[in-house]
């Protein structure tokens, strides 16, 4: 019969590799929600705007903002428990991720507002086209 051990030091180490598991467990998970990089470079629409809005729904990151924020949630607490050796590994991945979402996100922002600006220069352009031709017409 095995017996079950309570001692302090086997039951951090215990802790600190389920806090690790869960930082590598929700890193995961923010890469599954990141849109594949086909999705962003490749479109099958008509128009710029077609084209843009395709881009801002591929642009989407899901819950991957949540999930880099628990996995930094748990490496934050695992590294102030002093509880990992050696986490240089995660803080990367942690840092790379955040990164990327943040770029993601920015992008996607910027998208939006070329959704709003690109279909208002063509309306001018269309009225300043409009206009030289009445303007043609009088002389």
């Amino acid at each position: 019969m095995s017996q079950s051990t309570f001692d302090d030091d086997d039951l951090f180490g215990e802790a600190a590799e389920e806090t690790r598991a869960e930082v590598r467990e929700h890193l995961q998970a923010a890469r599954a929600e990141l849109p594949g990089a086909d999705a962003v470079w490749e479109t099958d629409a008509d128009n710029v705007l077609g084209v843009l809005n395709g881009l801002k729904s591929s642009l989407d990151v899901g819950d991957a903002v949540d999930s880099v924020r628990s996995a930094k949630k748990a490496y934050v607490l695992g590294e102030r428990a002093d509880a990992f050796e050696d986490a240089e590994d995660l803080k990367a991945e942690i840092e790379e991720l955040e990164s990327l979402v943040g770029d993601i996100e920015a992008a996607a922002e910027e998208v939006g507002s070329l959704t709003g600006t690109v279909p208002a220069i063509r309306g001018a352009l269309q009225d300043a086209a409009t206009t030289g031709e009445g303007e043609e017409d009088e002389e």
